[in-house]
């Protein structure tokens, strides 16, 4: 039996859906990107979205219009995707990297230990579509000692008046946060349309505009859209009307807006969503169910009081083994067939940011939570008979690779 690790959702409805954008003569950013943004709106009771090309994109803008500069902090998860920091090195900032808790996610009291006056915004990140714990990191950026701090350097930070926070929610579309769908716990949320998310749209993201008075999220919204199109002041779907050729560029954007032919594969999802999201979490409960037997497997967080996962990926850990062991048991589960990941290589581990003077010894839990972490498989096309293979398969591995010693 061959199991990929996370291919798209593509049925009828999403078939369709792209080959009415094809159809339509017009494929680049229109209707379909409008109704996705409309769809996602609604998911999450943001004020307002905006589609770009990817979450990645999304971010490097949402700072370059925050205005950070050489010389601002961001502080990130170590225990994140590269993506986190790039994004901040692509804006201009310097990424300041944090440990995590034991349930994967951004540390709060390592945020705190690490805000200084040069700390502009805060991006902690929803590890596996599990939600941060928002309220305590809201609480502190809110907190009198923490605001008479922060030292804005430009005029959007001026108006905000405290550090920003803005949650890499690539993972979490339709995790609940306090009973609802996330996406308005923080200023600004972005989630990821990658090909491999919950809601793909191939490569894209979604920006949730959630800024507090004395910000109009309609008009960041109008502004983010432009810029998200080189500062032109029509979109190519304006510009194509007879008589509409004129425009003007009014400043330095980006080009960064996502296609309606892309857009149609999500929006055919996200109108699906509700029974795609009970088919994650079915097999995210048949993996606890099964593991919960063994006292060497340490179950992912799924829900507590206030929060519940996307059910993105299913991020096991394996108590009392070594690294080598566990990539002794991804070599012994991929030999059956079975394709596993591994959330996240932290950061300081990578050439790059090794580069750059971080130490994986500085971040102790985010080498603990990766040491001995593998990913499996969850996503709605898994039958019940894929499921118990997998767990078949990733038990066997494991007395393989212990029976060794």
């Amino acid at each position: 039996m061959k199991i990929p690790f996370s291919p798209p959702y593509i049925d009828e409805s999403v078939i369709a859906e792209v080959t009415e954008s094809l159809r339509s003569g017009w494929i680049t950013t229109g209707p379909k990107v409008t109704l996705l943004e409309q769809e996602i709106q609604k998911l999450t009771g943001s004020p307002r979205v905006l589609c770009v090309n990817s979450w990645t994109t999304g971010a490097i803008m949402v700072l370059r219009w925050l205005g950070v500069e050489e010389g601002d902090e961001v502080i990130i998860p170590a225990y994140t995707y590269c993506a986190t920091a790039l994004a901040v090195l692509w804006a201009g900032a310097k990424p300041v990297m944090v440990d995590s808790g034991t349930d994967f996610n951004i540390s709060v009291d390592a945020i705190r230990r690490a805000i200084t006056p040069r700390t502009k915004a805060i991006i902690p990140v929803d590890i596996a579509g599990y939600p941060c714990d928002y309220e305590s990191i809201m609480s502190l950026v809110s907190e009198p000692n923490i605001k008479a701090l922060f030292c804005p350097t430009s005029p959007v930070m001026k108006q905000m008046g405290r550090i920003i926070v803005i949650n890499d929610s690539a993972h979490s579309i339709g995790a609940r946060y306090n009973g609802h769908y996330g996406g308005t716990e923080t200023d600004i949320t972005i989630f990821s349309l990658h090909a491999v998310k919950n809601i793909t749209t191939a490569e894209g993201g979604a920006i949730c505009l959630n800024m507090p008075v004395p910000f109009d999220n309609e008009q960041l919204y109008k502004e983010l859209r432009m810029k998200a199109l080189n500062c032109q002041t029509k979109d190519a779907f304006t510009k194509s009307k007879a008589g509409g050729w004129r425009y003007d560029i009014v400043g330095m954007g980006m080009k960064a807006n996502l296609a309606d032919v892309n857009a149609a594969i999500g929006l055919a999802q996200i109108r699906l969503y509700e029974n795609l999201l009970r088919e994650r979490k079915r097999i995210f409960a048949a993996y606890n169910q099964a593991f919960s037997k063994f006292s060497w497997a340490v179950l992912p967080p799924c829900c507590d009081i206030k929060r519940e996962t996307s059910y993105h990926i299913y991020p096991l850990r394996i108590n009392g083994i070594s690294e080598e062991q566990r990539d002794e048991m991804i070599a012994e589960i991929a030999a059956s067939d079975v394709a596993v990941n591994v959330h996240f290589i932290p950061l300081p581990m990578l050439t790059l940011f090794r580069g750059l003077g971080y130490d994986i010894k500085d971040y102790p839990q985010a080498f603990e939570n990766y040491h001995n972490e593998i990913t499996l498989p969850c996503y709605p096309q898994l039958t019940d008979d894929k499921v118990q293979f997998v767990i078949n398969t990733v038990v066997k591995a494991y007395q393989t690779i212990t029976h060794k010693r």
